[in-house]
């Protein structure tokens, strides 16, 4: 009897875990006021992030945090004693995919760039076990203080990551010709995953600091513009389980290996939805001719 009311009580909690990361489609809008020196591309993105961001909070609330620092300033020989409140939220789910293409309402008012976005995207309640992994792009430099998302024409990229769980990790660039390319794992590295060891900090696309693979799989990487102002999306995919990259082909021997991106986002979001703990970062890269 005992053993049957615990196999049903792991199935209830089975469905149970189940029902929480299952996804669910939700719609909303948004309008940004973009500040003087922002582009209507920039605001469009601003715009369809900070979207996305409302919509999910919307659905599954916030996350909200408060620190309170106390600090003894000195100067001119005077001491003062400040007090600051520092607040932060975080979503308590995640923004999984596009159910449909986010539509966008471009205005002016009294010389302000007004953009409103309406979307709808499949979101689920964000999993609190999952790995929190630090990632930081890096121009023209190995080491964090060249951490940027600003590039010149023919600026050499680099990442620097790191997580404190071992696991495996991937990384992709999305170009404005909505072709996915894959950084990481290495054109030549025929295992199809990279794996990551726990509290190590890794500096990718660099042969020179490649420690944890050889350097003749190491492909580096510059950035290249073929328009004034490009803008590409950085995706960085971690996860605690073993996940393999996409089924890409190499259509350049010049350029990475690529698949669209509408197979690259089956892709991603068949992986999330199948391991609840992966976890990924989007960063913006701006690209100047």
């Amino acid at each position: 009897m005992n053993k049957i009311s615990l196999f049903v009580t792991g199935i209830l909690l089975f469905s149970a875990n189940l029902w929480a990361q299952k996804a669910v489609k939700v719609c909303g809008e948004y309008t940004y006021y973009a500040p003087e020196n922002v582009s209507i591309e920039q605001a469009k993105r601003m715009a369809l992030d900070r979207a996305r961001l409302q919509i999910v909070a919307e659905k599954f609330g916030t996350n909200i945090s408060q620190n309170n620092v106390t600090m003894l300033i000195n100067e001119n020989e005077q001491s003062d004693v400040r007090f600051r409140s520092l607040m932060s939220s975080e979503a308590k789910g995640e923004w999984l995919s596009d159910a449909s293409e986010p539509q966008f309402t471009v205005a002016y008012k009294q010389d302000m760039l007004i953009v409103k976005v309406e979307a709808c995207g499949n979101v689920r309640e964000k999993q609190y076990n999952a790995p929190n992994f630090a990632a930081k792009v890096l121009r023209n430099g190995t080491e964090p203080k060249f951490e940027s998302t600003d590039f010149t024409h023919n600026d050499d990229m680099f990442l620097w990551f790191r997580s404190p769980t071992a696991g495996y990790a991937a990384v992709y660039l999305v170009d404005e010709t909505n072709t996915a390319y894959c950084l990481l794992p290495y054109r030549n590295d025929s295992q199809g995953s990279m794996k990551i060891q726990h509290g190590k900090d890794y500096v990718f696309f660099s042969k020179q600091l490649a420690h944890y693979i050889s350097p003749a799989l190491v492909d580096e990487y510059s950035l290249t513009a073929s328009k004034d102002v490009e803008y590409n999306f950085l995706y960085i995919i971690f996860s605690p389980n073993e996940f393999y990259k996409a089924n890409d082909m190499q259509a350049n021997s010049q350029l990475p290996r690529q698949l669209s991106f509408d197979e690259f986002q089956r892709w991603r979001v068949k992986n999330r939805n199948n391991a609840p703990k992966m976890t990924e970062q989007i960063m913006v890269l701006t690209i100047k001719k």
